[in-house]
């Protein structure tokens, strides 16, 4: 089990600068198809299901549960909980008592401990599966667990006590260098938002005291239908699947009552925040500076071209910023700039350095400088030339390779579909967009996007350093 929410680090930022392409957004307001190998339907209890044949790898299928709840959904009573039901699907269902339900798992290939099987983060709580195709038995167990998870789960009192300890040394492996860092970073970038005060892992009192009955409660409200998913893709007929599904999960109910899901914002600021902290147990000394905004529009044509272009922009830039290493006395070790879904209210546009100790003013100084440069006086035509062609490229070798994506790769873009809407309209109509849109977008668009970027409110800067 992982506790999962999406932080300011390396890690992240690199993961972001990485995605951009599949986040990529004319002049349009045309909606973006449905990708045409996707099944994507809702039961009539509100459960929506995504299907997708694919042969990567090779008579396995992949399943993901996905619940639009998480640790923003607790109660101050809660707090943690939502992490903590999520180990308890393991540990005893209504149709399988914890060894058996471990055994089936194991007997699948899910290595507790080694893969991912499940997360909890802020607003969701993600469940996963991989499941051998060649025996129908295995297939509907699978099929029967997801359901458990839904609405199946035992809650014995006896197995939560086992479990406290479980969930607590979780949180005291967290206790290191970035650990302690997020604990001073996160109540800075989550400004006056519930955010702040819900960390997934929740409340250590709470977890060990907490009753039965808070964690009953907790799922009976958020575990429903209605704010759930189910994904399917693999080596498999989508019929069948489908049909299953309809099966499995159709009588599902609703409870009644049930409380009502609530976006919570992450509210504006027009001054500039500040979090400088050291720690002996920091590996390098970073500085990040991060400009919020609301989030850019998804789902027509209109906005991915939009987003094109601040690929571009962040390509040219960044490819400036890697020059800068190859200097003989470099400001910094790395630098890069991109942007990210903060949460899903907010997005964030970070400039980030990572520095020698003791340089921080150099590489702060070079990281600005350098965004100003192209701020004012703009990119080159050969600049975005050639990032043009490499983006044109990259898009016609996914095209390529698409016989050879992994179920996994889907299974992610699916479950930000459900949860954040993101377009899902398949990498034939993505190389088609690119294709039509890229060679048109001028020289002035692309310098414009620093201007509507780096702004002076909503800005937070993090340094951290070992001590």
């Amino acid at each position: 089990m992982k506790t999962f929410y999406s932080l300011l680090t390396t890690a992240l930022f690199t993961s972001v600068l990485s995605h951009s392409t599949l986040k990529a957004q004319t002049a349009s307001d045309a909606p973006l198809p449905l990708d045409p190998n996707i099944t994507k339907s809702t039961l009539p209890n509100g459960l929506t299901y995504y299907i997708r044949e694919n042969q990567k790898p090779e008579n396995r299928a992949m399943f993901r549960l996905v619940v639009n709840a998480g640790s923003l959904q607790e109660s101050e009573s809660q707090r943690g909980l939502a992490h903590f039901l999520e180990h308890m699907a393991f540990n005893g269902t209504e149709n399988f008592e914890k060894q058996e339900l471990v055994n089936f798992l194991e007997r699948i290939g899910m290595r507790f401990g080694a893969d991912l099987n499940a997360y909890t983060s802020f607003d969701e709580t993600v469940y996963m599966l991989e499941v051998p195709m060649d025996d129908e038995d295995v297939l509907n167990t699978a099929l029967k667990v997801l359901r458990d998870w839904m609405q199946g789960i035992s809650f014995d009192a006896e197995e939560i006590d086992k479990e406290r300890g479980v969930v607590i040394e979780e949180w005291r492996l967290g206790r290191g260098a970035q650990g302690r860092l997020n604990d001073k970073q996160i109540p800075i970038l989550f400004h006056e938002s519930r955010y702040a005060d819900r960390l997934p892992i929740g409340d250590v009192d709470i977890i060990k005291n907490a009753p039965r009955s808070e964690f009953v409660d907790f799922y009976q409200n958020w575990y429903r239908p209605n704010l759930m998913a189910i994904i399917a893709v693999g080596d498999f007929e989508s019929d069948k699947i489908e049909a299953l599904i309809k099966q499995y999960f159709g009588d599902l109910k609703n409870p009644e009552n049930a409380p009502e899901r609530i976006s919570h914002p992450v509210p504006d600021h027009e001054a500039t925040l500040f979090s400088i902290e050291t720690d002996p147990e920091l590996q390098n000394t970073q500085l990040q500076i991060a400009y919020k905004r609301a989030p850019s529009p998804q789902g027509t044509a209109g906005a991915y071209r939009a987003s094109i272009v601040e690929q571009l922009y962040t390509s040219m830039l960044n490819q400036r910023l890697g020059e800068k290493v190859q200097e003989a006395n470099p400001p910094y070790l790395y630098g890069a700039m991109g942007k990210a879904s903060m949460v899903r209210n907010k997005d964030v546009i970070v400039q980030m350095a990572v520095v020698k100790e003791g340089q921080y003013e150099e590489g702060l100084k070079a990281l600005l400088l350098e965004a100003k440069r192209a701020q004012r006086d703009g990119f080159t035509p050969s600049e975005l030339a050639r990032i043009k062609s490499n983006v044109l490229r990259s898009m016609e070798q996914a095209y390529a390779e698409r016989e050879k994506t992994n179920s996994g790769a889907y299974t992610g873009e699916y479950t930000r579909n459900f949860l954040q809407q993101e377009p899902i309209p398949g990498i034939a109509k993505e190389l088609e967009l690119y294709q039509t849109f890229v060679p048109g977008i001028t020289l002035q668009e692309v310098n414009q996007v620093a201007s509507n970027w780096i702004t002076p409110d909503n800005r937070v800067i993090l340094f951290s350093a070992p001590e």
